[in-house]
């Protein structure tokens, strides 16, 4: 059977995934042999295997042939340009590429706003994300919970706690559920300001609704209070963990540790800690 574009496409992809970009390349060059022009999407899968692996340089200049060959960026394509630009760190070149998305009249999708509010924040550019999600918002556009858990955490890192814990009390009225995502980063940023009780509530609140504390939450929950020096709250959650037969995850692990060594500072509050976790009295002496 006569390999066709489907083929060569599953096997590029393949390839990006296992980080085999030379393979990758290779099999795009025979598909060319083989007398099969590689469409827009074959392009946006290696692009985004190249961007991937942090070869943003190698990306650009597929997406510049690609343009040379005729062929019509879609909106995955610069979809992928754009987070190739942001996870390498160059934020003024993806606001530049966006433009020119926006211009060359390629439709934007909630993935793309996505991608620019969740790459300008990785790139300490919260309060330009905080004013991009301002101006979209009174365009009408409608967010998804993901988009809304980005700007909260970018509320919470520009100390805007307030508009933070009013975006998220507006969930319900824009059709949003919160989810595990969200409550980790209220509850991590409660704990944070000092308001444990209402950190605690909300996470009860969160049982209720009927969406379950995953390992992640849990240990977040457990370092920020461990940092806040609540060991008797970080117990409590340690035995959610045990209850749920989670683990805890290194940073955890090597952050009690570090508090409950001979010379930490919470040494002598090692017995508030749940038994099972005890033993760290003894791991914490070894030096």
């Amino acid at each position: 059977m006569r390999p066709n574009v489907i083929i060569f496409n599953l096997l590029i992809g393949g390839y990006c995934l296992v980080r085999k970009m030379a393979d990758a390349l290779k099999v795009f060059d025979d598909m060319v042999s083989y007398g099969l022009e590689p469409c827009n999407f074959t392009y946006g899968i290696l692009i985004n295997g190249y961007c991937k692996n942090r070869r943003i340089d190698d990306g650009l200049i597929l997406f510049k042939e690609m343009l040379h060959k005729g062929l019509k960026p879609t909106t995955f394509n610069y979809n992928v340009i754009l987070d190739g630009l942001f996870l390498a760190g160059q934020t003024v070149a993806a606001k530049e590429k966006f433009d020119e998305m926006v211009e060359s009249g390629v439709s934007v999708c909630i993935d793309t706003y996505s991608i620019i509010l969740g790459g300008l924040c990785r790139n300490s550019c919260s309060s330009e994300a905080i004013t991009l999600f301002r101006k979209l918002s009174a365009m009408n556009v409608k967010f998804d919970i993901t988009i809304v858990n980005i700007i909260i955490g970018a509320l919470y890192r520009v100390e805007r706690n307030q508009e933070a814990k009013d975006l998220f009390a507006a969930m319900p009225a824009n059709g949003l559920v919160p989810n595990a995502v969200t409550y980790t980063v209220m509850m991590t940023n409660l704990i944070k300001e000092g308001s444990v009780e209402e950190a605690d509530n909300l996470f009860l609140s969160m049982e209720k609704s009927g969406c379950t504390a995953n390992s992640c939450l849990l240990n977040h929950i457990i370092r920020r209070l461990l940092e806040k020096g609540e060991i008797v709250k970080a117990g409590n959650y340690m035995s959610k963990v045990d209850a749920k037969s989670y683990s805890l995850e290194a940073k955890t692990v090597s952050l009690l540790i570090s508090l409950f060594s001979r010379k930490g500072k919470y040494r002598e509050h090692i017995k508030l800690l749940p038994t099972k976790y005890q033993f760290l009295e003894e791991a914490a002496t070894v030096e």
